[in-house]
């Protein structure tokens, strides 16, 4: 009986020593119960059975999950570009990106400038035509760089169907392609209806998709979205012998505004506030004349009774 006490102490203590012994060369070592003293890592977009991490097949679900890209939090605002297009000058504008990009001082720390913006609007068709309704302005100036980067990434993802003149006649559909079977026509953005329609129209398809078309949310970032809206009204603006870029907009004010006129706009604001302020302090001048002589003519007239 003593005998085999020892025996059971002795095979205890190996399988309590085996269950913590280091990590040497290629083995990693065991740990008794490490969930308990470890986090679980996760990789992100990667999914796997992580054995010493799962305990059954529900468990293995939830890793999926975590595994997945996340959203940002409702109510998130995209950093960067804050107040840049709106700076009074080209130094301004230069001074607020060195900012942004951490080169201001050696402390500052650089700020993505495009991020995942957040979209609320669901794709229904209800929301598509609130949303057609209430987004209404391009938040980037027109610019001779965003109107090439737009020119680009249309006849990328767009002029296959819409056509490089944005008259519906891309390459699926066109006579010269004789194997072309697509089964619907592509929007003809120079028509009457799509030069009328607001910017919310075309962010929202872009966002989602309509009808055979697929959205681009995950292809283009979202100043990408807005660069080729401002390359499709340049289409249509071309077509209808009307300008619309960096310089000028004479197809409809409310698409875009030319960066020629950003710092005009500010410049306009700050004047406007100066005389507001002067005349505030015109008319503080006239009532304090007009209090004085009151009070005068009356501290006056008490001396003279």
């Amino acid at each position: 009986m003593k005998s085999f006490k020892v025996l059971l102490i002795a095979t205890m203590a190996i399988i309590i020593l085996q269950a913590c012994s280091p990590a040497d060369g290629d083995f990693g070592g065991t740990e008794y119960m490490p969930d308990m003293g470890h986090s679980v890592a996760y990789e992100a977009n990667t999914y796997n059975y992580y054995y010493h991490n799962t305990w059954d097949k529900a468990s293995t679900t939830d890793l999926w999950k975590l595994s997945q890209p996340r959203l940002p939090v409702n109510g998130t605002v995209p950093r960067g570009y804050a107040g840049v297009s709106m700076a009074s000058n080209a130094t301004a504008q230069t001074a607020m990106m060195d900012k942004l990009r951490g080169a201001s001082s050696t402390n500052e720390i650089a700020v993505p400038l495009s991020g995942n913006a957040p979209y609320y609007y669901a794709d229904t068709e209800e929301e598509r035509l609130r949303a057609t309704a209430e987004i209404i302005d391009n938040p980037f100036p027109i610019t001779a760089d965003g109107l090439a980067r737009g020119k680009e990434l249309y006849e990328i993802f767009c002029g296959i169907c819409h056509g490089n003149k944005g008259d519906g006649n891309g390459y699926l559909v066109s006579d010269d392609n004789s194997n072309a079977v697509y089964p619907a026509q592509p929007a003809i953005f120079t028509t009457d209806e799509f030069l009328a329609a607001s910017n919310g129209r075309y962010y929202h398809a872009i966002i989602y998709g309509k009808n055979v078309m697929g959205g681009y949310a995950d292809k283009m970032s979202y100043e990408e979205r807005w660069q080729v809206v401002h390359w499709i009204r340049a289409l249509q603006a071309k077509d209808q012998k009307l300008a619309y870029d960096e310089n000028v907009n004479t197809l409809n004010e409310t698409f875009g505004t030319p960066m020629s006129r950003m710092s005009q706009v500010a410049d306009h604001a700050t004047d406007e506030e100066g005389e507001s302020h002067e005349a505030g302090h015109e008319g503080d001048d006239g009532h304090g004349e007009d209090h004085g002589e009151e009070h005068g003519g009356d501290h006056g007239e008490g001396e003279h009774k």
